[in-house]
């Protein structure tokens, strides 16, 4: 959903009043699958700085385990930086909603943002305070059987 505000908008693949539309089209969904699916949702923008992303390009040339990871696009689309920034600005402004908010992750240090995404993963599950579900089976009966299974096991070992 986020490519069509990004991509589209960045390199004029669709009119704007069709990319547009898009962020209702985003919001509209993500409302459904909260109410429809009660399901929280989370979304996370992982923002690294222009010369960030150059010095892990450098890494991905310099080091033959990750060269694999080399794209011609990613230094093409380099190019666009200030427009792709625009753009990700207002996607960031018209989809962050209550039910599904983005938030903006440092991320030059990957220690800081693995740190930053945990903190507020564990803080909405807690905030969710979910509970295991109760039994649907008579435990009293299956630790009977349990150690019923458990006694054979010993006696059948003192057999062989």
């Amino acid at each position: 959903h986020y490519e069509d505000v990004l991509v589209a908008r960045v390199h004029e693949l669709v009119p704007e009043k069709i990319w547009s539309k898009r962020y209702d089209e985003i919001n509209d969904f993500e409302k459904l699958i909260a109410k429809q699916n009660n399901t929280t949702i989370l979304k996370f923008f992982l923002h690294i700085s222009k010369e960030e992303q150059l010095a892990r390009f450098e890494k991905q040339l310099d080091n033959p385990t990750r060269q694999w990871k080399i794209s011609e696009s990613d230094y093409k689309e380099r190019g666009y930086w200030d427009d792709y920034t625009k753009a990700f600005e207002d996607a960031l402004n018209k989809t962050s909603t209550e039910r599904a908010p983005w938030f903006i992750i440092p991320s030059n240090h990957k220690w800081f943002r693995d740190l930053a995404i945990s903190q507020i993963i564990v803080g909405t599950m807690e905030d969710m305070d979910m509970k295991f579900p109760e039994p649907t089976v008579n435990l009293a009966e299956i630790r009977r059987k349990y150690h019923q299974a458990a006694d054979q096991e010993k006696s059948d070992k003192k057999k062989r």
